[in-house]
């Protein structure tokens, strides 16, 4: 009997998971939002050229990796850094503020995954994310 409690609290752990997701506002906004996507929009004219290279990828996890560093120059890749740690912070804060503007901050993992997928919709042919544990290009 114990056995199937836990089986049954583990399945509805993932559909409440997965609906959480779906029952977030992903569209919310506020000033906080507005401030985090425009910050985002004025770097990715920056990274638009690494992830045409291969340099850069989206990760499973809704981020985003060097994925092969050797691909810029290597003057260059300091500032590369800069802007992987800059976009990758902004993320992380885009997905607790819509977390916490739908009212729910504990939905910030199942959000968070949820944009994990839309990046890899929205990318350009030719840009790569990660899949199974390697990289794909798309």
């Amino acid at each position: 009997m114990k056995k199937l409690l836990l089986s049954f609290v583990m399945i509805v752990s993932m559909f409440a998971a997965n609906w959480a997701a779906a029952a977030a506002d992903l569209e919310v906004n506020t000033p906080a939002i507005t401030a985090l996507k425009a910050s985002m929009q004025a770097r990715h004219g920056q990274l638009s050229a690494f992830y045409s290279s291969g340099a850069v990828g989206l990760t499973k996890d809704a981020f985003i990796a060097i994925k092969d560093a050797t691909a810029v120059p290597l003057k260059d890749r300091g500032a590369l850094n800069s802007l992987v740690s800059a976009e990758n912070a902004d993320r992380a804060n885009l997905y607790k503020e819509i977390a916490t503007a739908n009212g729910h901050p504990e939905w910030q993992n199942d959000i968070q995954a949820t944009f994990a997928g839309r990046w890899i919709d929205k990318a350009q042919s030719g840009w790569f994310y990660q899949s199974g544990g390697g990289w794909v290009k798309k």
